[in-house]
């Protein structure tokens, strides 16, 4: 299965990051260590471009669930970070960087990943509807 999208150069997804304590937190991050459930879904068909996803351990005991869709790029973390996008997200992109011999292999989107794709996509379609509906030139 090829990607859709480019693979990032680690420079690429560090140049994402907020600050210089997030880059090299996720630097730290960006090794499969503290990853589990990874994966890549590179067919737009299945609701978007090429989309990341994975589970990062931290410091409570459920992991992050972290996805990315490098379309956008668009991204979501169950992190309580406030900073966007988190060390989680960048780190994940680092793992995707290492390209296709890397921790991040293709696979069918979780529940969590499609769901979370599928809300990106009615969102999307509800902002292209009000879109039309402006330039009608009705006044409702």
């Amino acid at each position: 299965m090829q990607d859709t999208e480019q693979r990032w150069t680690a420079e690429q997804v560090l140049a994402l990051a907020p600050d210089a304590a997030s880059a090299k937190a996720a630097s730290k991050l960006g090794v499969p260590g503290p990853w589990s459930g990874t994966g890549l879904d590179p067919v737009p068909d299945t609701g978007g471009g090429t989309v990341l996803w994975g589970l990062c351990a931290g410091s409570g005991s459920t992991p992050y669930r972290t996805a990315v869709d490098v379309t956008g790029p668009a991204f979501t973390c169950t992190c309580p970070s406030r900073k966007v996008p988190c060390k989680h997200v960048l780190a994940l992109l680092l793992l995707w960087s290492q390209g296709p011999a890397g921790p991040v292999a293709a696979g069918e989107r979780p529940d969590w990943v499609r769901a979370w794709t599928d809300r990106r996509r009615q969102a999307a379609a509800a902002r292209e509807s009000r879109a039309a509906g402006a330039g009608t030139g009705r006044a409702d």
